[in-house]
């Protein structure tokens, strides 16, 4: 049985990160107005938005790279989090039109970036 765990790593890394970097250059390209309002709504400052960048752009590409790999996963887990809460609250327990949980693309990438933590980037890395 061919076992390699490290290009299971870096599969993992470039799962996670690269899809979730489609989400950041979205906002880069479209703006945060959506999540400024969201902010707003719950009482807290829209500046925080710009966190989305660092969660959705530099985190992705820090997994990716596998630079400081584990902190970019945190970032990602923490960028998760918050989307839960404020945008995802009231899809906690929901099923989405095709059966699935509402929340499965945030879950992945919550425990996606969870597992990269614990598994650390593997072999196939930049150098930190």
């Amino acid at each position: 049985m061919l076992e390699n765990t490290d290009l299971g790593k870096l599969l993992v890394r470039l799962t996670v990160g690269g899809l979730l970097l489609f989400h950041g250059i979205a906002k880069l390209f479209n703006g945060l107005g959506f999540i400024e309002g969201l902010l707003a709504s719950h009482g807290l400052p829209t500046e925080l938005a710009w966190g989305v960048y660092i969660g959705e752009i530099v985190a992705p590409l820090m997994v990716i790279l596998g630079y400081q790999t584990r902190i970019g996963a945190v970032l990602i887990v923490i960028n998760m989090i918050v989307a839960i809460v404020l945008a995802h609250t009231n899809e906690l327990l929901a099923l989405s039109r095709s059966g699935g949980l509402a929340l499965e693309l945030q879950l992945f990438f919550l425990m996606n970036a969870a597992a990269v933590i614990f598994l650390g980037p593997g072999k196939y890395k930049l150098k930190n």
